[in-house]
């Protein structure tokens, strides 16, 4: 799969979908989108600690995880993740980064009375395999009992977990949960905002403005040039892994598993950044770019960028 074939600026980019709910501003659309999700009605929300990429960070690769901080009605801490691909252990990485978001909460010396409810968030545009059995598109996860599974034992920990495909299929049979309609809107919204009615935008002023600031943001060239470049990272990222695990296989089968599969790793992610560097520049050419920018973007050199030109 190639860039060129998928488009880039979706609200389920998780760049895309930061502009959006993680920027100072749009407070009333991650209220909207939240409220449509939490038990716990939001009246107040804090966006102030989110930090927007800027071109540098992207070109640097300093990507990284694109989730989003938010502090709700001045004490609850709340951390959204959009995720596009499938990745090994999420559901461990899950719990991991909700145990930051909980530790972080308290400094030396404090009492443990001063942890606050954490609440953690995944957006999934695919379905996890873990939860395959379970009919519903959206799942709560708490603290409880083995055989008294009414007994929560501390509120304090709350992750939930959104497949939206999951969600879709449901909604077009008629078999959303009613506590799942109100998700039905921000579902259209994200996978596919150009399908939203008038009528989803009357109902719903939070959706009506997450549609005026998506159509304004993909105006922008700048920002769905880095949008581009994120959905290339991401792509990137997942063919080196496959290729890494090819490379590995070979080169196994001569020197041992381990090692081989190592080395695999290795050359892998070598071939895969570096195509990955090709295929930006080739972009940037076909938009005029100057090859002096390139080679300062991409650390291809100027007889490398020559050969890309059709």
């Amino acid at each position: 799969m190639t860039i060129e074939k998928l488009d880039s600026f979706v609200p389920t980019n998780d760049y895309v979908f930061k502009r959006i709910f993680g920027r100072v501003g749009n407070e009333i659309i991650t209220k909207g989108l939240l409220n449509a999700i939490l038990d716990t009605k939001v009246k107040e929300i804090n966006l102030a600690q989110n930090t927007i990429l800027n071109e540098e960070d992207v070109r640097n690769e300093k990507v990284g995880i694109l989730d989003i901080k938010a502090t709700l009605n001045n004490e609850i801490t709340c951390d959204i993740e959009m995720q596009m691909m499938n990745q090994d252990n999420l559901e461990e990485r899950l719990l991991f980064y909700w145990s930051k978001m909980y530790i972080g909460n308290i400094h030396k010396g404090q009492d443990y009375d001063v942890l606050k409810k954490c609440i953690g968030i995944l957006i999934a545009n695919f379905k996890l395999t873990n939860l395959k059995t379970i009919t519903k598109g959206h799942t709560e996860w708490k603290l409880r009992e083995k055989n008294f599974s009414q007994i929560v034992l501390t509120e304090v920990c709350e992750i939930h977990i959104i497949e939206l495909p999951k969600l879709r299929e449901l909604a077009k049979r008629g078999n959303l949960l009613q506590e799942e309609k109100e998700l039905e809107r921000w579902t259209k919204f994200l996978l596919s905002p150009e399908e939203l009615e008038v009528l989803d935008m009357e109902n719903d002023e939070a959706i009506k403005k997450a549609k005026e600031e998506f159509d304004s943001l993909k105006q922008d060239g700048k920002e769905q040039y880095l949008a581009e470049l994120r959905m290339k990272h991401i792509l990137d990222t997942n063919n080196m892994k496959k290729t890494g695990y090819r490379i590995g296989k070979e080169e196994g089968m001569k020197e041992g598993i381990r090692e081989g599969i190592k080395e695999g790793i290795k050359k892998g992610i070598e071939e895969g950044q570096k195509e990955a560097k090709r295929g930006v520049a080739k972009r940037l050419l076909k938009k005029g770019i100057a090859i002096e920018v390139i080679v300062d973007i991409t650390e291809l050199t100027k007889e490398e960028i020559e050969q890309l030109r059709d």
